[in-house]
This record gives structure tokens, C-alpha cells and sequence, in this order.
């Protein structure tokens, strides 16, 4: 049974409409996993749009929150909030669970002065990923950014197509290269290049 209440544009945006919201930016590369999801939450098709409309108005309003203020209306208070350097800096990672995807987290990073410079899904802690060793094993929403990285050095970030989307270059066993598309931090999917590109 669908549930169209819970997102409409009188109703508090919450943690389901986020999550229409990830689902949404995903729908280009995953539509049947995105459908599978949306169902599973309970709401129409018309009903994730709405949500994403809600979403892209609360961003580009000319008095828009911050973004951190922003997650944490949407939100609320995060899980986990802990402090981690990269690089140079110290920055504050706040971590909140995502129902649909029980192991992972959105994490938002948040630089000195507040500014968020990064927000995506990650591996919850304390959860084991999955052991990546093969192409076969890159299957779509099954790892994040990172693990990709650690699991098929050496690799290097690339630019997506819209901020929520980024690619990574990455070898696979045996020296090929590959790149690997993502939507907010989660792998939607993969294909092996030729030998000549990216350095390779």
C-alpha cells in the first residue's frame, strides 16, 4: 500500500523524504533497484518527486539554512559525531542512519567554521563491507567510494556529472583499469576501459 500523506508539501520533511530524496538522484542508473526501494518505503512514484521538488526548494531558497542547519532539521540529531583530520585540516564528521541501507550512514563533513564540504554514504561503524577481490564483486549499492578505493589501488576521484555524483578511476586485479560511477557515496555501477585511458 502506498502512502502519499507522508510527502506531501504540508507534511514535515523528514528522514523518509530524504531518503526519497537519495533515491531520486539514483533513478538514472538504478531504476529498478530505486523502484524495489521506493515501494518498500511505501510511497507513490509522484510521491518521491514530490519530495525531491521540496528538497531542491528548501536548497536554492533565497534565504536558505546552512546546509549542516539544513540536515539537522531534516535529520535531527546525528548517531555519531566525532572529529577526523584530512590532511591538514580537523573536521567534524556527524553520521545518521539510513534505514533503507541498515550498514551505511550520510555522513556530512564539516570543515572549520562550519562549512559542509562533504556529505555522502559510508560504511557504518563498527560494520563489516563487503569483500571486494573481483570486478564480479563491485555489485550496484553493495559498497561505498572508499571501499573501492582500498579494495583496487590505485585509484583517484574523477568528476560526475551533478554534485551528488562522482567517478572513480580504479585497477582491477591483474592491472586493468576501471571506472566506477556513485550517487551520494554508493556504487550504482562499473565498466572496465580500455588500457590507454586515465593514465593507465
Amino acid at each position: 500500500m502506498t502512502s502519499n500523506a507522508s510527502s506531501t508539501s504540508g507534511a514535515p520533511f523528514g528522514p523518509l523524504e530524504f531518503q526519497l530524496v537519495l533515491l531520486r538522484r539514483m533513478a538514472d542508473h538504478q531504476p529498478e533497484l530505486v523502484d524495489d526501494a521506493r515501494k518498500e518505503l511505501g510511497v507513490s512514484l509522484a510521491g518521491m518527486r514530490e519530495a525531491n521538488r521540496r528538497w531542491q526548494a528548501m536548497v536554492r531558497a533565497p534565504r536558505a539554512r546552512g546546509a549542516l542547519s539544513r540536515y539537522r532539521s531534516v535529520l535531527g540529531e546525528p548517531e555519531l559525531t566525532f572529529r577526523r583530520a584530512v590532511g591538514d585540516l580537523e573536521c567534524d564528521a556527524l553520521l545518521w542512519p539510513v534505514p533503507l541501507w541498515p550498514g551505511l550512514r550520510f555522513e556530512v563533513m564539516v570543515a572549520p567554521g562550519g562549512a559542509v564540504w562533504n556529505e555522502w554514504l559510508v560504511r557504518a561503524p563498527g560494520e563489516a563491507g563487503p569483500e571486494l577481490r573481483t570486478g564480479e564483486d563491485l555489485r550496484p549499492w553493495s559498497c561505498t567510494v572508499d571501499e573501492v578505493a582500498r579494495a583496487f589501488p590505485p585509484a583517484r576521484p574523477m568528476q560526475g556529472s551533478a554534485p551528488t555524483r562522482m567517478r572513480l578511476a580504479f585497477t582491477l586485479p591483474g592491472g586493468g583499469p576501471g571506472v566506477a560511477d556513485f550517487t551520494w557515496g554508493l556504487l550504482q555501477h562499473w565498466s572496465a576501459q580500455p588500457n590507454d585511458r586515465y593514465g593507465a
